[in-house]
């Protein structure tokens, strides 16, 4: 018989393939996070809690056209754990020296995945988990890439990655042996954030920087279903709803939920010294309904 955690992930998925461009997305409501969040990255729900990885910038990369000859900055990668009404509960600091930028993260049921990685392409990473009830990190393995979000497929008992805008895929085993590698065939979003939907299905969020004539870049939002195992994107949706800052919902961390309502969608696309800070948004899609 199914549990019922793999009976949810099952509704979470067939809910997340109804997603369509006429998806409407209804805000329920928002939480504001009043501690420096600066630049939140992933999103997690584990425990009663929330987790939520951000990246604080000491000192800005200097650009480059190619993002691997990018100097690498200086920087904090924190975790932060929340309570339900956004209270910060803990601080795990992640990282260490020029690894300092968190990723996307996700919860496999036992423990939260974390990425952290140099700022700048094709550079290196540490993967950690973080245990939810005692807030225990430990190293898992590392990996001569940026990765840019990471999480294990429990029933699979696979770890999976993507790199700098997840224009490479990677699968390994929990001890960091890489199975599998592959490129990206999709150029619509970068993926910022992932979570899994059920063995060998992938929710990907993120973002792509357009160019507009004689204007600021456009920020077009993008929700992926990805198979690595097939190597193939299953379906792809834009997104075209902006916080009050003015950015793009996918454009860092997302999470999504299901109730007797239909889909319930997270996001904290804000960053801490924007205007209004960082909020947790809350939003029903109603382009799905629970019978």
């Amino acid at each position: 018989m199914p549990t019922p955690a793999i009976e949810k992930r099952a509704l979470l998925a067939d809910a997340v393939s109804a997603i369509d461009r006429g998806s409407r997305f209804e805000l329920l409501g928002e939480v504001h996070l009043d501690f420096p969040t600066h630049h939140p990255q992933g999103m997690a729900f584990a425990k009663g809690l929330t987790f939520l990885s951000s990246v604080e910038i000491l000192e800005a990369p200097r650009p480059a056209a190619d993002p691997a000859l990018r100097t690498p900055g200086r920087g904090s990668g924190h975790v932060f754990v929340l309570d339900p009404d956004g209270g910060l509960v803990r601080d795990i600091p992640v990282g260490e020296d020029a690894v300092y930028h968190p990723g996307g993260i996700d919860y496999d049921g036992d423990h939260v995945w974390v990425s952290v990685a140099e700022y700048r392409a094709r550079s290196r990473s540490i993967v950690y988990t973080i245990d939810p009830d005692s807030f225990e990190v430990r190293e898992r393995f590392r990996v001569d890439d940026h990765i840019g979000w990471i999480l294990r497929d429990p029933g699979l008992d696979l770890v999976f990655g993507g790199s700098w805008g997840s224009r490479h895929l990677y699968t390994w085993d929990t001890e960091g042996l890489l199975l599998d590698q592959w490129e990206n065939p999709g150029h619509f979003v970068d993926y910022q954030d992932a979570q899994l939907l059920g063995p060998g299905l992938l929710l990907c969020s993120g973002i792509s920087l357009l160019r507009q004539a004689g204007g600021s870049p456009l920020e077009l939002g993008g929700l992926a279903l990805v198979e690595p195992l097939r190597k193939r994107i299953k379906r792809d949706v834009p997104v075209s709803v902006f916080s009050a800052a003015g950015h793009v919902i996918t454009r860092n961390p997302v999470t999504v939920t299901v109730d007797e309502s239909g889909l319930l969608f997270h996001a904290a696309p804000d960053d801490g010294d924007e205007s209004g800070g960082t909020r947790i948004l809350s939003y029903r899609i109603l382009s799905y309904r629970i019978i």
